[in-house]
This record gives structure tokens, C-alpha cells and sequence, in this order.
């Protein structure tokens, strides 16, 4: 008997197990039976045994067989079977040689449409490879349609991966998966690799210039004007995809030599861009109420069966004139973006990124972005001087980047040379280890502002525990390195707390504003919100600046001249930007006053809270000093014109300065209407007008 055949008793006595019955089965064959009775059943409809076929068993099968639920199942609802590329050769319905100047135009044209859709957030599958050309595209015999697609594959595995380097997308922002589409190397689906089918980059781009060539002697021959030349027209599509494709090489490998040819090959495609936004009407269009994007070449069911089975994402390509502009915009941002590699100054640095953020930019130029002054991890430390992982675009460690903001900021005395401060080596090793642990915050911001709006809030709220420790330790540093300033004023004592208190103030108020941007407030919690801004986070900004420029100007050197100490002149650095907070505490104070009175008055919709001790709280802390709606009109109408009082002293306004100006003066206006009773008896609440500024409403009267 096997050892299985026993067991132990509680006793630890060895007993032998019963015997097993003897078990019968009595097996049918059904076969014949099942295809019987399955010729009655329509497409989606099962059959099944109660016993064995339970809810786990059924929604299962429904997650695979229904079409609401399974995006392979569309294939089979009654449509005719795909055609792949050699099926669609064969028929006659795909044309690889002899192809009109008008095919390869709208060819062209919807698989930049396709592009688009795919930079949107839909998947490669639905988009570009519905492209049957993209399918097998050295089996082409057109030369200018095989160096198009050869160089598509090289385009999306060049915009992929600058993507995955900058690490700010989101699943609503891009999909990075390529469905088993070689991208990058041997451009052929469903193939083998083969190294003679190997383009390189070189390779590629002497394809693009030698057709352009071509297609530029032919349009010299043809005898109509450059408007109605078809391989002009042809000849700047080509030239496009070259130049858009080197320009985005240079973002990804981060070459700062070639920083003049970047800009010299964004100018150009923005050139072409005219040209093909001007032709976009030349090529061959989509037939109305189609999904197709064009006539010729695309099979928007041919990857159906690539996609997992969850539900039908219906993709719908980008019209060619929206996706067009598009990508005459992109050109645009990636121009704008290049101008980072100038910003030496990591302050103007983050004012840059947050600016850039500010526009809602797309996926890539974002990404080309953070790509174009950090590595693709920002957050690891800085521990090489030539753009390792983790490090700034510019030839220094981010420790020294963070060095020269705090130097530029505040001008601590340990960070200045031969100071009795930082000579000694136990404060030399406190302020590089206080350094060191600011990298990964402070980069982390910087890619922060990479992603989009919507998802910044939260990783900004996440982004403040890290800094909440830093400030600690800022403040560890200032209590032991700041004792060692000459004469004992302790003028070091709070520069790195300053430094660190003034990035912490703007991460709290873009917190702040990004609600109110993405509308997640309601009109009955503005006035919580206006009045945190308007007392507490913006008077602490304005503060935190006014104690840089002292600390700075503390440490600044003394001229000795004719045996009198006096201070150098020194510009006022954060004096525009002191200037701008104080505008925007102005404002949020009108807000805030204005914001209680229509509440006093019954203006604003209260949530019915029954056990709400709001009015309790309300009256022990605010109901001595605000009883009348007419004090607070007036009041928020004083801080309304003092915001444009400071704004009109501004000598060059930008348009945040236009903007401000124009909703202070409409502001000031109503609240003074209101303070002199108008519609003083109406209980219709106020409007908030986001429309001329994204953070400050113009209030309006209904």
C-alpha cells in the first residue's frame, strides 16, 4: 500500500485510509447532437449546461463572444472579411506602382490624420496601421511611397521613445504599445527579421532627400503655377517628413551642437506646412460617411483582432485640415520648447516649464520638453557633470544648478567662497547633503509640469509631503551653518529655509488655482479658497521675496570707499515678481469680501448641511468684523482697485498683465455698483466668467 494510503489519527497512531468506491461513468457522444442544434443559434448566442456553465463561465464568454464587450467580435457583425496587403494587391484594390501625384497626396495626407489620432491617446492599431502600405512596405514599387512608409516606421519609433524618456504620459495621452509592428528596425508586419530589410537612420534620410530631389525636377518640368503643381505640392510632404523627423532626433539624442540645426529645421518645416495646409485639397479625399480616411490603401477593421477583448473603442480619424494644423502647431511648440536650453537660471527655468504647461500643450512637445533640460529620470541624484540619468540639459549636475538658484536667490553666506560660514567641513558636508536630497523634489517638479492639467493637481498635492520634509531640514541647516556670519547678525540663518519656503508657497497656490481651473470647486467654496490665497499663501510669498532681497542684499560685498561701509548698488532681482503677487493678493482679497457679501445677502446657493456649524464658526471668528454686505463690497472694491493701481504701473504688460487689468477694472465696477444697493432686494446668484482668465473671474450680475 502506497504512503498516501495512510494518515496520521490524533494520537499520532498511523491508520489506513477506506477504500475508494469503485466509480462508473457513463460517457455519450454528443458530437453529432451539438452541430445539430448549434445551426439554430445566431451569431453571440450560447449554449450551455445549468450545472457546469455558472456566472464566472458566462461572463467570460460574453467578455469574448459579445460585440458590445469584445473589439475582435466586430469583424464578424456582418462585414466583409478585411483585405490584408497581399489579398488587397492581388484584387486590384491597392496600387503599389504607377500611383498619381493626387493618390500619394491623400495617402500621404490621411496617415498624417492617422498620426494625429495616435498623439491623441487612440492605439497605434486603430490609426496609423490601418495603413495597408505600413503593412509590408519594402513590397512597394512606387519609390516615393517606399521611402514614405519606411520613414513613418522610423517617425512613430522616434516619437515613442521620446515619450517613454520623459516618463509624463498618462493611458488618457498616449498608448505606447506598436501591436507587433517592428518599429524602428526591419518595417515589416508579421515578418521575420531581416537584416538586409534594416534601415538606418542615415539611410532613411538619404531616401527622403533623394525623392525630394526627384519630385522637385519633376515639378520644375511641369509647366502649370505652384499652386495647382501637384509635385510641389508631393515634393514639400516629403521634405516635411525629413526635416520633422531629423528635428525630433536631435530633441531625443539631446545633441546640443546641433541646437542651431534643430531650429533651422523646425523654420523649415513650418515652411512646408504652409504649402501642404494650402494643397490639403489636391489629393485624392474620404468618401462621405466613411471610415476610411482614404479612398485608396487604409482597412480601418485590418488589426480588429490585435486589440484585447474589452470594449469596442471606436477610433475616429482626425479630419485632414484639423490634423493638419496640428501638426503646424506642434511645429510651433517644439520651436517654443527649444527655448529652454538658453534658461541657465533654474527659476527661469521652472517659470518656463509652468508657462509651457500653462497652453495645454500636446504629448509630444511636452515630452520633447523635459527631454530638451532633464535626462529621462529626473528624479535619481545628480553624480556626473555630462547629462547622465537624472541630470539637466545643461553641462552641470543638478546640484549645481539647485547651488546657483539658491546663490541667485538669496546669496547665503555658506555657499559663498572663503565665508567663515562654509569653511569648515562639517558645514560644507551639510549643505552638499541638503543639496543632494533637493534633487529629486525639485526635478520631480519640473516633470510635473510635463504632465497634463488635470493630473498635475494630484501629483502636486503628493510632490508637498516630500517638500514638508525638506523644509525641516532647510531649517536644521540655517540653525547650524548660519551661526558662522561674520559680526553674529545671523544673516544665513534663514536663506535656505527662505529659498525652500518660496518653492513650497508656489507649488501650494498652483494646487490652489489648478481646482479652479479644472472647475472642481463649488461657487459656495470660492470664498474658502480666495480667502486662504488672499490671506495666508500670497502675503507669505510676498513676504518670503522681501526677505530674499534683504538676505541677498545682507550678503551682498561692502565698498570701503573714503573709509565709510557702504552697500554696492544692487538691481532689485524679484522685484517685478513682488510686484505681480501683490496684484494677485489684491484680487483674491476682492474676491473674497465680495464672495462673503453675496453670501449675507442670499446670492450664492449653501449646501443643506443640517448638523453644519459653518455659521458658528462664521460668527465667533468673522461676524465682529464683517456684519454688513456694504463694508465687504467696499472692501473687495478697494482691493480691486489697488490691484489695478499696481497693474497700471507696469511700463511693458504682457497679456497675464492685459488679462488681470481687464478683469480688476469689470470687478471694480460691479462691486461698486453693488455697494451703492443695486440690485440690493435680488436673490439671483452671481456669475463667475472664467473666459478672459483661467484663475480670476469677472463677476457678472444676472
Amino acid at each position: 500500500m502506497a504512503d498516501s494510503d495512510y494518515f496520521y489519527d490524533g494520537d499520532g497512531a498511523m491508520e489506513s485510509l477506506p477504500a475508494s468506491p469503485e466509480v462508473t461513468y457513463n460517457w455519450v457522444d454528443i458530437t453529432s447532437d451539438f452541430f445539430k442544434y448549434i445551426q439554430d443559434l445566431k451569431l453571440g448566442e450560447l449554449l450551455h449546461d445549468g450545472h457546469l456553465f455558472g456566472l464566472f463561465e458566462a461572463m467570460s464568454a460574453i467578455e469574448m463572444m459579445d460585440p458590445k464587450m469584445d473589439a475582435g467580435m466586430l469583424c464578424n457583425r456582418g462585414n466583409p472579411k478585411p483585405l490584408n496587403f497581399p489579398q488587397a494587391v492581388a484584387c486590384g484594390k491597392l496600387k503599389i506602382d504607377d500611383l498619381e501625384p493626387s493618390e500619394l497626396i491623400g495617402i500621404i495626407d490621411a496617415t498624417m490624420a492617422c498620426i494625429v489620432s495616435w498623439l491623441e491617446g487612440h492605439s497605434l492599431a486603430q490609426t496609423v496601421f490601418t495603413n495597408l502600405y505600413l503593412h509590408q512596405p519594402h513590397s512597394i514599387v512606387n519609390k516615393t511611397l517606399k521611402a514614405y512608409c519606411i520613414a513613418v516606421y522610423k517617425l512613430l519609433d522616434c516619437i515613442r521613445d521620446c515619450i517613454n524618456k520623459a516618463l509624463v504620459f498618462e493611458e488618457e495621452d498616449f498608448l505606447p504599445m506598436s501591436y507587433g509592428y517592428r518599429l524602428g528596425s526591419n518595417p515589416q508586419m508579421g515578418s521575420t527579421y531581416d537584416a538586409s530589410l534594416e534601415v538606418s537612420e542615415q539611410k532613411c534620410i538619404a531616401m527622403l532627400r533623394e525623392q525630394e530631389e526627384d519630385l522637385n525636377k519633376k515639378a520644375r518640368s511641369f509647366d502649370d503655377d505652384d499652386a495647382n503643381n501637384l509635385w510641389l505640392a508631393l515634393a514639400a510632404r516629403i521634405r516635411f517628413t525629413r526635416m520633422i523627423y531629423q528635428a525630433l532626433l536631435v530633441i531625443t539624442k539631446r545633441d546640443s551642437q546641433s541646437g542651431a540645426d534643430c531650429v533651422a529645421l523646425l523654420n523649415g518645416c513650418s515652411e512646408m506646412m504652409k504649402i501642404i495646409i494650402k494643397t490639403a485639397g489636391k489629393g485624392t479625399q474620404p468618401v462621405e460617411n466613411s471610415d476610411s480616411p482614404n479612398p485608396m490603401g487604409f482597412e480601418p477593421m485590418i488589426n480588429q483582432r490585435l486589440l484585447p477583448p474589452t470594449f469596442p473603442r471606436y477610433t475616429r480619424i482626425k479630419p485632414r485640415a484639423e490634423a493638419l494644423q496640428y501638426f503646424d502647431e506642434l511645429v510651433t511648440r517644439l520651436r517654443h520648447a527649444w527655448k529652454i536650453t538658453s534658461c541657465t537660471n533654474f527659476h527661469t527655468a521652472l517659470d518656463f516649464f509652468m508657462d509651457f504647461s500653462r497652453q495645454r500643450s500636446c504629448i509630444l512637445s511636452r515630452s520633447a520638453l523635459q527631454l530638451l533640460y532633464l535626462s529621462p529620470s529626473p528624479a535619481s541624484t545628480a553624480s556626473s557633470a555630462m547629462a547622465a540619468p537624472g541630470q539637466p540639459r545643461p553641462h552641470h549636475p543638478f546640484v549645481e544648478i539647485l547651488r546657483e538658484s539658491i546663490k541667485s536667490f538669496v546669496n547665503p553666506p555658506a555657499l559663498t567662497p572663503k565665508s567663515p560660514a562654509g569653511c569648515t567641513p562639517q558645514a560644507r558636508e551639510l549643505v552638499e547633503n541638503f543639496l543632494v536630497r533637493c534633487v529629486r523634489p525639485f526635478a520631480v517638479l519640473l516633470q510635473v509640469c510635463g504632465h497634463n492639467r488635470a493630473r498635475q493637481r494630484d501629483k502636486l498635492a503628493l510632490l508637498l509631503d516630500e517638500f514638508a520634509a525638506l523644509q525641516e531640514e532647510a531649517e536644521s541647516v540655517d540653525a547650524l551653518v548660519g551661526g558662522g556670519v561674520v559680526g553674529g547678525t545671523g544673516a544665513g540663518r534663514s536663506c535656505f529655509g527662505t529659498w525652500l519656503l518660496y518653492h513650497v508657497l508656489r507649488v501650494m497656490i498652483a494646487y490652489l488655482l489648478a481646482g479652479l481651473e479644472l472647475e472642481l470647486y463649488s461657487v459656495h467654496e470660492y470664498h474658502y479658497i480666495f480667502w486662504y490665497l488672499y490671506e495666508f499663501l500670497y502675503g507669505w510669498l510676498v513676504s518670503a521675496l522681501g526677505r530674499a532681497e534683504a538676505l541677498s542684499g545682507e550678503a551682498a560685498p561692502r565698498d570701503t570707499k573714503r573709509g565709510a561701509r557702504r552697500h554696492k548698488k544692487r538691481a532689485r532681482p524679484h522685484a517685478r515678481e513682488g510686484l505681480m503677487c501683490q496684484v494677485l493678493q489684491n484680487m483674491c482679497g476682492g474676491y473674497y469680501k465680495a464672495l462673503v457679501a453675496f453670501k449675507l445677502q442670499g446670492k450664492i446657493r449653501q449646501p443643506a448641511c443640517a448638523f453644519d456649524s459653518e455659521a458658528v464658526r462664521y460668527k465667533h471668528r468673522f461676524a465682529p468684523l464683517y456684519e454688513n454686505p456694504v463694508i465687504l463690497y467696499l472692501g473687495g472694491c478697494k482691493h480691486f482697485q489697488q490691484a489695478r493701481t499696481v497693474l497700471e504701473t507696469i511700463t511693458t504688460p504682457d497679456q497675464e498683465v492685459t488679462d488681470l487689468l481687464k478683469v480688476a477694472k469689470t470687478n471694480f465696477v460691479v462691486l461698486k455698483l453693488l455697494a451703492g444697493g443695486h440690485k440690493r432686494d435680488s436673490t439671483a446668484p452671481p456669475e463667475f466668467d472664467f473666459s478672459v482668465h483661467r484663475h480670476f473671474p469677472i463677476i457678472k450680475l444676472v
